[in-house]
C-alpha cells in the first residue's frame, strides 16, 4: 500500500519524541543538563535522542550521549542566531510536518486513544508540543542554511586547487559505472486485469456466500504486509492510501465488502472493519495483474526483430527506442536511460534492478541484450519486458578531477560548509553563556568551547 512514511520511520519518530529517560545516579530522573543563552536542556530530551539511536542499532554508551549531548548544544546556537536575525518559521511547512508525524503516530499505535496512552497526555498536548519542536526545527535548519549561503562556493579554479592540496585517500571512491539505453514493451494490461477483476468477484461472491473474508485474504492476497493478517491494515489515516481506496474503503460500513477496487498496487476488495473520523480499519484482498507466456512470446519476438533491424544498420537503436518504446522518459532520450532522483546517465551496479543488471553485466560496449523481462520503475513490481544497449562502463576509481569533476565539486563545496559552520559555532561560543552539568564534566567533546 502506499503510506507516506514506512512503520519504522513510524517508531523513530515515536521513539524521538518519547520521554523515556535513563536513571541516573542517586535516583535522578530529570534535571536541566545544560544551558545556552537563555537555551534550556532536559536530560529528558537526551534521552529522547538516546532512544531514536537505540531504535536504529547504535548500542547506548557514554560517549554517544556526549555526541549528542554536543549535537544539542549546536542546534540551540544556532536557534539563538536565528532568533537575533528574525528569522521566520515556515508555518505551513511546519503543520504539514506536524500532520505526517501524527499520523504515523496514530498508524503505529492505532488511534488517538492508544496514542494519549503511550504518552501519558492528551493528544491536543502532544500536539502542541511537537509543533513547537518543529517550529525550532525550521529555525535551525534555516539558519544553518544562511551559514552555509553566506560561505558561497567555489569557483572551478579554487575546486582545481582544493583537489591539489587534498589528501587522494580522502576523496570518494567511484563504484563502476554504466550507462544504457533501453527499448520497452509493456504487455497488454487489459486482459490481465479482467482476469484479476474476475477473480476478485469469484472471491467476493464466496464471501456474501459465507466464507471468511480473512481466510481468502491469508490465502489468496498478494499483499505480503496484511496477508499473513488475514488481509488488516490496521487503523490509519485516509491520506496514507491511493484515493481511489481511501474512497472506496470511507463508503463502506462495518462489515460491508466493496466492489472491485482499482489502484497503482492491482485490484483489490475491501472490508470496513471499523472507522473513526479520517481513521480507517480494513481488510483487503490485493490481486496484481499476471502476464501469460503469450505476453511473454509476442513483445520478444517484436523486441528480437528490432534488435535484428539495429544489428543491421537498418534502423538506430535511438531511432527504434523513440519509434517503439513505451517508457517515454528514455524514448525522447534516445533511449538513453536516466537516473530519475538525480537526472544522472549512470548507475552503479547496485541502482540497476537485478534483471537490469544479469542482461548487461557480460556484455561489451555497443552490445545488446536479448529480451528479457523486468519490472518498471515505479516500485510497484509492474512486468515489462525490454532489451537493453550496453553504451559505456566507468571502471571503479578515486574520484579525479577530470572525469568526476562535480563529485569534487561537492566536496570541496561541504568542506568549504563545514569550516563555516565550525567558525559560527566557535564565534557564538564566546558570545553566549554556556553551561553544562557536571554529569557530562568528563565528555570529550569535539570543540573545547563548551566547558568554560
Amino acid at each position: 500500500m502506499k503510506l507516506v512514511k514506512s512503520f519504522f520511520v513510524s517508531l523513530l519518530l515515536l521513539a524521538s519524541a518519547a520521554l523515556n529517560a535513563q536513571t541516573y545516579q542517586n535516583g535522578l530522573i530529570d534535571k536541566t543538563i545544560a544551558v545556552v543563552g537563555n537555551e534550556a536542556i532536559l536530560l529528558s530530551q537526551l534521552e529522547a535522542e538516546v532512544q531514536m539511536m537505540l531504535a536504529q542499532g547504535v548500542i547506548s554508551t557514554q560517549n554517544v550521549r556526549c555526541e549528542i549531548l554536543e549535537n544539542l548544544l549546536k542546534q540551540k546556537l544556532f536557534l539563538i542566531q536565528a532568533k537575533l536575525d528574525s528569522l521566520k518559521v515556515n508555518e505551513d511547512n511546519v503543520e504539514m510536518e506536524l500532520q505526517d508525524r501524527m499520523n504515523n503516530a496514530l498508524t503505529a499505535l492505532g488511534g488517538e486513544k492508544e496514542l494519549a496512552q503511550y504518552f501519558n497526555k492528551p493528544v491536543h498536548k502532544l500536539r502542541a508540543e511537537w509543533r513547537e519542536t518543529l517550529r525550532e526545527t525550521s529555525l535551525t535548519q534555516q539558519m544553518q542554511q544562511k551559514v552555509v549561503s553566506d560561505a558561497g562556493s567555489l569557483t572551478p579554479s579554487q575546486v582545481e586547487r582544493f583537489y591539489r592540496k587534498v589528501n587522494k585517500d580522502s576523496l570518494p571512491i567511484i563504484s563502476t559505472m554504466y550507462q544504457l539505453s533501453q527499448i520497452v514493451l509493456y504487455p497488454s494490461k487489459e486482459a490481465a486485469g479482467l482476469v484479476a477483476k474476475e477473480r476478485l468477484l469469484e472471491f467476493r461472491n464466496r464471501i456474501l456466500n459465507g466464507e471468511r473474508f480473512s481466510t481468502l485474504a491469508t490465502i489468496y492476497s498478494q499483499d505480503p504486509g496484511s496477508a499473513s493478517r488475514g488481509g488488516e491494515l490496521r487503523m490509519a489515516p485516509k491520506s496514507l492510501y491511493w484515493p481511489a481506496f481511501s474512497d472506496a474503503a470511507m463508503a463502506l460500513k462495518p462489515g460491508q465488502i466493496s466492489q472491485v477496487v482499482e489502484t497503482p498496487d492491482g485490484f483489490h476488495i475491501i472490508q470496513m472493519i471499523e472507522r473513526n473520523g479520517d481513521m480507517f480499519n480494513a481488510r483487503h484482498i490485493l490481486i496484481k495483474p499476471e502476464y501469460t507466456s503469450v505476453d511473454r512470446n509476442k513483445a520478444f519476438k517484436t523486441l528480437d526483430s528490432l534488435k535484428t533491424l539495429i544489428l543491421a544498420d537498418s534502423i538506430t537503436f535511438d531511432r527504434a527506442a523513440f519509434k517503439h518504446s513505451f517508457e517515454g522518459k528514455s524514448a525522447m532520450n534516445h533511449g538513453i536511460m536516466i537516473d530519475e532522483n538525480t537526472g544522472a546517465s549512470y548507475f552503479e551496479k547496485d541502482q540497476l534492478k537485478p534483471a537490469d543488471y544479469n542482461a548487461v553485466k557480460n556484455l561489451k560496449e555497443g552490445e545488446i541484450s536479448e529480451p528479457f523481462e523486468s519490472l518498471d520503475n515505479e516500485g510497484r513490481g509492474n512486468v515489462i519486458y525490454k532489451i537493453i544497449r550496453l553504451e559505456k562502463i566507468l571502471p571503479s576509481h578515486v574520484a579525479n578531477i577530470k572525469d568526476d569533476f562535480m563529485v569534487v565539486q561537492n566536496v570541496a563545496n561541504g568542506d568549504l560548509a563545514q569550516k563555516a559552520i565550525d567558525k559560527f559555532i566557535a564565534e557564538k561560543q564566546v558570545e553566549n553563556y554556556i553551561y553544562v552539568d557536571d554529569l557530562f564534566k568528563n565528555c570529550q567533546f569535539s570543540s573545547k568551547g563548551w566547558i568554560k
